[in-house]
């Protein structure tokens, strides 16, 4: 018998290292589109800066949250609206700048309300939706080509620009693509979730027969003694 973890807390716990992290990358959304708002190189490139360290404090909440069993409501809720926050706000601002085609903000961010809109709605019925792999590349692909586009410039000789632009039209692919991921699961989850209900349901009604099968029998037996 495995022993409870000390350190595990309710779900509805605020105040844990996850949560707090959650916040942190929060409050460098406004950071980040002020910093690029300025409009000059140096500034871009603390910008990047600033947009990697939220971006590695999204793989270090959820690895603490899992390693020490601080899985939380609020965590549930913020973490995946922060990656959002965060990554959406970077994109239209680089497109107000005009380093990135509208249309590849568009589709990026219908992707976004398209699959957040779909968990939502699997949740609502009972299904969980797992990040699929396309998705987990989508995101690393992402939180890389979006500081290099913040930075612009080249350095120690790389062509940062490029190389970001590139990197995020294979992120829209990989977006594209593991947005069929999730639909194809939603309805096969949607199906098993139903069938479970369904079969519930039977068992249910099954007992629910017998116990009054039982009952009849014992009146009968009641009855046949009295008489």
């Amino acid at each position: 018998m495995t022993e409870p973890n000390p350190q595990a807390q309710d779900e509805l716990t605020f105040t844990n290292a996850p949560n707090i992290l959650t916040l942190i990358r929060i409050t460098f959304v406004p950071l980040v589109v002020g910093l690029l708002f300025i409009g000059e190189p140096n500034w871009d490139a603390i910008a990047a800066v600033a947009f990697g360290i939220a971006s590695i404090t999204d793989f270090f909440d959820g690895y603490l949250a899992r390693r020490h069993q601080q899985v939380t409501i609020y965590g549930k809720l913020m973490d995946p609206l922060a990656d959002k926050f965060l990554v959406v706000s970077s994109v239209i601002m680089l497109q107000h700048l005009g380093r990135i085609h509208p249309v590849v903000v568009m589709l990026l961010v219908c992707r976004e309300l398209g699959i957040t809109g779909l968990r939502a709605l699997a949740s609502a019925e009972g299904v969980v939706i797992a990040a699929s792999e396309g998705a987990k590349w989508k995101t690393a692909t992402q939180m890389i080509a979006i500081p290099f586009i913040m930075a612009g410039d080249a350095w120690l000789g790389l062509p940062l620009y490029p190389i970001g632009i590139g990197l995020l039209y294979l992120s829209l692919a990989l977006s594209l693509w593991s947005a069929k991921d999730y639909v194809v699961g939603f309805f096969k989850g949607l199906q098993l979730a139903r069938k479970e209900r369904n079969l519930q349901r039977r068992h249910a009604r099954e007992a629910r027969r017998l116990a009054r099968a039982a009952r009849l029998a014992a009146k009968a037996g009641d009855l046949s003694k009295k008489t």
